[in-house]
């Protein structure tokens, strides 16, 4: 197995080559909430993320979590709610990319009826600085790429947008217990092929997959870095395509009312 990390674009250009390959069942796309639904609708692509590809499997899912600098005065959630409301357009929020981070954000917004500034970064590492030196409020993102920061006390985690607590920070409410029901959003993974790959190497694939989550090394590496292995009943073709239409049916409504866009996809 050959594997080809291909950054750039919010993920779009690797998954444009295998939009392009062979539809024989050996390319193969490990792709995300963002490369298969947000990128949909925030960037022009010779693609479409859902006529496309075939889905194979859902893998794992990250959660999302709202985390703060450390100096922030609001204690809880409806304190930071109440902060925001009290400093309208003031407060700073980081995020990374297109989309992600920055949906959520607007999202937050809507449900909420808040306002603040977005600073965009290139990464998360910088992000992270920035928010750990207290140059940025607060942020949403993946809890794993924040958690050692929360646990050592040097940021502030107020809810996970999930309907239940994380096992590795159970002290951290979920968005429903901190005040703010339904918002929810995870930063999940699953595995497509080509559009036109046939039916026998799909099966396959999806039975290697099933395998390898079913083992114990594995699931522990996942959990390691803050993933939750998804449950065996949505390891199949049909799970993945009803999460990914699931979720472009919510997000893409948001993306589209923000206006969120970026540069043109060009095909290698």
């Amino acid at each position: 197995m050959v594997i080809e990390n291909v950054s750039g674009a919010g993920g779009s250009i690797g998954v444009g080559r295998v939009a392009r390959a062979a539809p024989d069942g050996y390319t193969v796309s490990i792709g995300h909430w963002q490369t298969h639904v947000l990128n949909g609708a925030s960037y022009q692509l010779p693609y479409d993320v859902v006529k496309d590809f075939e889905p194979v499997s859902l893998l794992a899912d990250t959660l999302q979590w709202i985390v703060a600098r450390k100096t922030l005065p609001a204690k809880d959630l409806s304190e930071l709610i109440a902060w925001l409301k009290e400093n309208p357009g003031k407060a700073t929020a980081g995020t990374v990319g297109v989309g992600g981070p920055e949906i959520t954000g607007i999202y937050f917004q809507k449900k909420t009826g808040t306002s603040f500034q977005f600073v965009p970064y290139r990464g998360g590492a910088p992000l992270n600085q920035d928010m750990l030196a207290g140059h940025i409020d607060f942020g949403f993102g993946q809890a794993a790429s924040t958690f050692v920061h929360v646990r050592n006390g040097n940021l502030k985690a107020y809810a996970v947008m999930a309907k239940k607590r994380w096992a590795a920070a159970p002290d951290v409410p979920t968005i429903d217990e901190a005040g703010v029901a339904g918002l929810y959003a995870s930063f999940w993974h699953g595995l497509w092929v080509p559009k036109g790959t046939p039916k026998e190497p799909i099966t396959r694939l999806n039975s290697a997959v099933q395998a390898a989550l079913a083992d114990a090394t594995v699931r522990q590496r996942f959990a390691d870095q803050g993933q939750d292995v998804s449950p065996r009943e949505q390891q199949t073709p049909a799970a993945l395509a009803a999460q990914q239409q699931a979720e472009i049916e919510k997000w893409w409504p948001i993306l589209k009312a923000a206006n969120i866009k970026a540069e043109n996809i060009k095909a290698e």
